[in-house]
């Protein structure tokens, strides 16, 4: 089974962590730090939410086993960014 990532910020998707729509159920798409109650929590443009979860690179290292710098995190986030549903434009 493919993994399922946060269609805003990239961060593993799980049932824990789901987003909520307005009706309080879960949202598949999205994670409860991007999307709650129906809503976007932020309204950042993409490069913005790279910049955001640029933030927590040593949280990103530590789950994934990595050791990028924030640069380089970015670098990957701004490949990966533009394939997910809240950014997708025409790809």
């Amino acid at each position: 089974m493919e993994p399922n990532f946060c269609q805003s910020c990239g961060m593993p998707l799980t049932d824990e962590v789901a987003g909520t729509n307005a009706d309080g159920s879960k949202n598949r798409d999205y994670c409860i730090y991007c999307y709650k109650e129906g809503a976007f929590t932020q309204d950042f443009t993409m490069e913005q939410m790279i910049e955001h979860c640029a933030l927590f690179t040593d949280d990103i290292n530590k789950q994934s086993g990595l050791s990028l710098t924030p640069e380089q995190a970015k670098e990957q986030m701004r490949r990966f960014f533009p394939h997910l549903k809240r950014w997708k434009q025409g790809l």
